[in-house]
């Protein structure tokens, strides 16, 4: 059993729409909700007469139905598993697209994901309901902005235990292949309808930042679909004896590889297994022997550039094992190769910070701190930014 427990993207402001929908469906969900059983027929209602007309039905739907069936729950689990959900991916959904278009985004993922079920099931009678396709959607749109943030995912089989795995495969594998596709045996779930969720949220979102009407990133799909393109024509290039940094792609001739000596491998190679044993202690969280592993490669190659999240969590350590020197160069790094990182200024903050109070450099802690003041929305971060500049601006 593999259940998402959170993430690793911070929040910039409250999700007001996301709490709005969760505290909405709860209250319908108490108002509507009942378990009985027919006197007539035997059969159980899980819903009171009065609500029964609000549910989905394919054969014969009424337009209003498309949004009022994503209202309506068919038990505790029912509802609660929903929430939870759009709990974990709907807070930052919310964050980034804003409250208004978060709100038009939900509704129409439970309208898409209503249509498609509807589509399959044209001749059916049996009436649906339930979020899962609206949180599908929003799911799917968690998938194209945060590809790269790691979930954090509990797991139990024989023992219990945590783990964190980058939201990309997570959520494909896991929810979208596995949950919907291979093991999509129960016939009273409406599979189709998540699929139809997913399809939408992931597709909208992408049209969305191709078009320029939403702030992308470099870290969402859309900007590693691009890398992967552009990497894609390099080799093309290349294996067709082109240069494609030359003006007009001219033909160019290759030049023979360098030959590398003995010693040369046995650098790269050990560079290598550095690099793994780095990776694989970050994601078992055993960061003090990272931080160390990390030092060793910069002795050897101080050009070597690890992921976004990993070289911030080992500076993150080096700060706290108080080693400043190394900790302000992995910051620089990070600045250097992330610059573009969403909450940048909190590590400018942070360098500003160990040049200021343990390394002594001033100059280089009021460069930092400056450009950190004029991004800070944390009112802590930014009363200690403004006080420490203060202080450093008296200085003699």
């Amino acid at each position: 059993m593999l259940l998402p427990i959170g993430t690793n993207v911070r929040l910039r402001q409250t999700p007001y729409a996301n709490y709005a929908l969760i505290g909405v469906n709860l209250v319908i969900f108490l108002i509507t909700y009942q378990l009985n059983a027919t006197a007539v027929t035997g059969n159980v209602e899980i819903l009171r007469p009065w609500a029964q007309q609000f549910q989905l039905v394919p054969h014969r739907p009424q337009l209003w139905q498309f949004i009022s069936y994503a209202f309506l729950h068919g038990g505790y689990l029912h509802i609660f598993g929903n929430m939870f959900f759009i709990f974990i991916f709907g807070n930052n959904v919310n964050d980034k697209l804003g409250h208004i278009s978060y709100l038009c985004f939900y509704l129409a993922g439970a309208v898409f994901s209503g249509v498609g079920h509807a589509v399959i099931h044209s001749t059916s009678g049996v009436p649906i309901l339930g979020a899962s396709g609206a949180v599908a959607a929003v799911t799917g749109a968690y998938l194209v902005l945060f590809p790269q943030s790691l979930i954090t995912v509990l797991y139990w089989f024989f023992f219990i235990g945590a783990i964190e795995i980058p939201a990309i495969y997570f959520i494909v594998v896991k929810m979208i292949i596995w949950d919907n596709l291979i093991t999509a045996s129960t016939e009273h779930v409406a599979y189709d309808a998540h699929l139809a969720g997913f399809a939408f949220g992931i597709t909208s979102i992408l049209v969305i930042l191709a078009a320029g009407l939403l702030e992308g990133s470099n870290f969402d799909l859309l900007a590693m679909v691009k890398r992967w393109n552009r990497r894609r024509r390099y080799r093309d290039a290349v294996a067709g004896d082109y240069d494609p940094f030359s003006p007009g792609m001219q033909a160019k001739p290759i030049k023979a590889k360098e030959v590398k000596t003995y010693s040369q491998k046995r650098g790269d190679e050990k560079i290598e297994k550095l690099r793994d044993a780095i990776f694989k202690r970050v994601v078992e969280r055993n960061l003090p022997e990272a931080t160390e592993l990390y030092i060793e490669l910069m002795i050897l190659d101080q050009t070597q550039i690890l992921p976004r999240q990993h070289l911030l969590d080992i500076a993150n350590q080096l700060a706290s094992d108080n080693k400043s020197s190394e900790a302000a160069r992995a910051y620089e790094q990070f600045l250097a190769n992330y610059g573009n990182y969403e909450y940048v200024e909190e590590v400018e903050l942070m360098l500003g910070l160990l040049y200021s109070r343990y390394l002594h450099k001033p100059e280089e802690a009021l460069k930092h701190l400056r450009s950190a003041s004029k991004k800070l929305s944390d009112p802590g971060q930014s009363k200690m930014c403004i006080d420490e500049l203060a202080r450093l601006e008296k200085r003699p």
